[in-house]
Order: C-alpha cells, then sequence, then structure tokens
C-alpha cells in the first residue's frame, strides 16, 4: 500500500539520508507517564521539524513551516494515549473565502517499525538502514499539492508509529481518533495560519483512506467540535476481511501481519488463538514486521502467502472464518456502520490489486442508504501485473488532481449533490 510509490520516487534520484540519527527529537516520542490530564486533541508537546525538501526565503521556508506535535487521543479501546505527528504551516496565501482551512493527512502504509513514522521521514525523504531498511516519504506528493493551495496540514503518525507500543495497522477505532484529534491538536498551536474557525478536510489514500472514512463517519460522536467540510477517501480499507484475502500473495503480502501484530495488541483475548494457529515461520514472520517499514516487509515477505504461516496450512483468512472471536473483531473494525454528516469522496479503481474495489462501492452504497453526501468516482482501470501493487499505487496519482479540485470547492462553500442518486 505504497511501495511502488516508494520504488519510484527512488528512481527519481530524490536526496537521500540515512535513518534520523538520535538526538534531541529521540526524546520527543517517549510520552510523560502519567499523561497530563486533559482532552482528546491537547497539546502535550511540540518541537522543532525540519523538512529535508525544503526552500528557504527571506519571507519564510517553501512549502511551510514545520512542527512536530504531541497530543493526546484514544486509543482502539477508548484509553487515553500519546499520537505524534506533524504541522506544516503554509507559504502559499488561501485566497479562498473566510478563514484559511486545515487538511489532516491521514498517511499511506509506511510500516510498523517507530522508525518508519511520517514524522521521522519528512526529515529525511530517504532513510536506510542496513540490509534492507529503506524508506520513501511518499506522502510528499499529496502534502505539497495540499499546501501549495494555502491549506494548514497535519500529518498523524497514527497509534503506535513512533511512541511506545505496537502500531495498531488499519484498526478502525485508534485510526478515527488519531486523525480527528490531529485536527483538534492542529488548530490548537499557537503562531499559525489556522485556528479554531478553520474548516477542515480529511485526506487518506489506502491505510489513510481508511483512516478519514473511519474518522468522518465518527465525527458526529467524537468530534462533533470540529467543522468537516470534506473528505477525500481513497482506495479506503473498509472491509478489513475482503482486503487481507486480496493482497494475501501479493507484494504487500506483509501488511497482513502488521494487522495481526495489531490486533494482538487491541484484542489480546486473539493471542492465544494466534500463538497456537502459527507455525515456527509463521512466528517469526510476526516479529520481523513489526521493526519493519513497507519497503523491507514487501522484499522480505512479498509474494508469500500466509498458509506459509498457518500450522495447518490454510490461508489466514480461511483460518479467521472458523473462529468467532476474530469474525468479531473483523466485523467492529468494519468502516460503514454510522453515518457522516459532511460530504465524501470515495476514490476507487476497479483494478484495484491491493484494495477491492467492491468494499469500497459497497461503503458508498451504505452511507448513501443512511442520507449521506456521498461521491464515488470510479476510475475503469485494468489489472496492471496483478500483485505487485501498481494497480493499486496509479489510480493515488491519476486521482489526485480530481480529489484536490473537489475539497477545494467545499472549502469555497461550493455545493455538492454528490452521486447517490
Amino acid at each position: 500500500m505504497g511501495l511502488a510509490l516508494c520504488l519510484g520516487i527512488v528512481g527519481l534520484g530524490v536526496p537521500t539520508a540515512v535513518a534520523e540519527p538520535p538526538g534531541p527529537a529521540a526524546g520527543f516520542y517517549t510520552p510523560p507517564n502519567p499523561l497530563p490530564p486533559g482532552a482528546e486533541g491537547d497539546l502535550i508537546r511540540t518541537g522543532p521539524s525540519n523538512l529535508a525538501l525544503s526552500l528557504p526565503l527571506p519571507n519564510g521556508p517553501i512549502p511551510g513551516t514545520a512542527t512536530r506535535v504531541m497530543y493526546r487521543s484514544q486509543d482502539a479501546n477508548d484509553q487515553p494515549n500519546a499520537v505524534t505527528g506533524t504541522y506544516i504551516d503554509p507559504s502559499a496565501p488561501w485566497t479562498g473565502p473566510g478563514p484559511r482551512p486545515l487538511v489532516v493527512i491521514a498517511p499511506g502504509t509506511h510500516g510498523q517499525g517507530d522508525q518508519c513514522a511520517p514524522s521521522h521521514q519528512l526529515n529525511n525523504v530517504l532513510t536506510y538502514q542496513p540490509i534492507l531498511g529503506l524508506m520513501v516519504e511518499y506522502e510528499l506528493v499529496s502534502t505539497y499539492a495540499l499546501l501549495s493551495k494555502g491549506y494548514g496540514v497535519m500529518i498523524t503518525d497514527y497509534d503506535g508509529l513512533g511512541t511506545p507500543g505496537t502500531h495498531t495497522y488499519v484498526n478502525r477505532a485508534a485510526e478515527a481518533h488519531a486523525v480527528l484529534d490531529a485536527a483538534r491538536a492542529a488548530l490548537k498551536l499557537q503562531g499559525v495560519k489556522v485556528g479554531p474557525d478553520s474548516p477542515v478536510g480529511l485526506w487518506g489514500y489506502s491505510q489513510g483512506g481508511g483512516a478519514v472514512a473511519a474518522a468522518t463517519e465518527l465525527a458526529p460522536e467524537y468530534a462533533p467540535d470540529l467543522k468537516i467540510a470534506g473528505t477525500y477517501a481513497g482506495a479506503p480499507v473498509a472491509d478489513l476481511a475482503a482486503t487481507l484475502s486480496q493482497v494475501d500473495g501479493t507484494f504487500l503480502t506483509g501488511v497482513i501481519a502488521y494487522t495481526v501484530n495489531g490486533l494482538k495488541r487491541t484484542n489480546p483475548e486473539l493471542i492465544p488463538i494466534i500463538d497456537a494457529s502459527t507455525n515456527a515461520n509463521g512466528k517469526a514472520v510476526l516479529a520481523a514486521a513489526e521493526n519493519q517499514c513497507i519497503v523491507e516487509s514487501a522484499l522480505t515477505i512479498g509474494f508469500h502467502r500466509t498458509n506459509e504461516w498457518i500450522a495447518n496450512g490454510q490461508s489466514l483468512s480461511d483460518y479467521l472464518k472458523n473462529i468467532p472471536e476474530a469474525q468479531e473483531v473483523l466485523a467492529e473494525n468494519r468502516v460503514g456502520n454510522r453515518t457522516p454528516n459532511s460530504p465524501v469522496y470515495v476514490d476507487t479503481s476497479t483494478g484495484d490489486d491491493i484494495v477491492p474495489y467492491g468494499q469500497a462501492e459497497q461503503l458508498s452504497r451504505e452511507w448513501c442508504g443512511r442520507g449521506a453526501n456521498v461521491t464515488l468516482n470510479t476510475q475503469r482501470l485494468p489489472f496492471i501485473l496483478p500483485g505487485l501493487a501498481l494497480s493499486h499505487v496509479l489510480p493515488d496519482f491519476i486521482g489526485l488532481t480530481g480529489g484536490l479540485n473537489w475539497i477545494d470547492a467545499r472549502f469555497r462553500g461550493v455545493p455538492t449533490a454528490g452521486t447517490c442518486a
């Protein structure tokens, strides 16, 4: 979910750097214990963040000034936690009506190791740890495109990515909380160009698409204080079971290991089931993936199948079908059981070989059935080298301009009827 884009950027000759060395930033990611009292979205600490791709000018750097942020949120079980991220105050002017907008980016798959967190990667663009620990900050494409529109941009690291504990990959509640509280935190920063009256947009593709889809449907109950103008959800992971089945055996099989590791943290009742069902190879894969970024996982786990991990030789999806506790957890992580009260743009491709088109279409249909304002944009593309993830990554590029135009129209007060009719 983003690997082909990573490799493409490497091929373009982006400046490289080794992994961020220990320094003042290293201690930033350790939350105070106990957490200070407060509300979700309260700032815990802030610090400087130096964008690796930035042009210093007398009136300020382009595309903007970055701040590393730690903020209060909730984990998958509604317990207080600390999440980190990066806010970038834009250099470009806002030319639309009203206060300058804020866009929260929920990043696509980066990995499960703390070194993979976007707030680290933004300071380096490309990092490398021997032997296969390569990572590219591919979210720069959407980030800098949004900054060029004059929006403030906040990028969350998610629960457990950078901070202590296993990253709860594609967990509906944890990701939704992290996204919504990232918006609250950015709007509380002092001396920046966004503030309490700023309209908010949510933006994400793949893992990020599922995260913002979960956030926008949870917002009416969890964050009614936010003025969400619109949400761009590209290739959203809405039906986790369907996605796990399709991604098995592809270049990105490793994301299944991230998912299982995250479920072991959020649902400890599954630990004995997972331990009993996995063989020695499966246990080794899960342990290794917990400290990897997506490129390394793709190069070491990619194109393998999960039946190599399961003791009885079944695929993980088939095995879980017979485990009631697992089916309950998968159902709980399904997006689409709530109703957004702000417009949503769902961008998906019929040829996506990683995140199934059908579950994105089903999500749109369910939201429409509840009266939500949904625009479903279907890119009718063929499967290209199925399993290599190209058919998953290309629609992200192809749909970028349409998504930008759609969300910009929402910030400028242009109404949208959606496509539900």
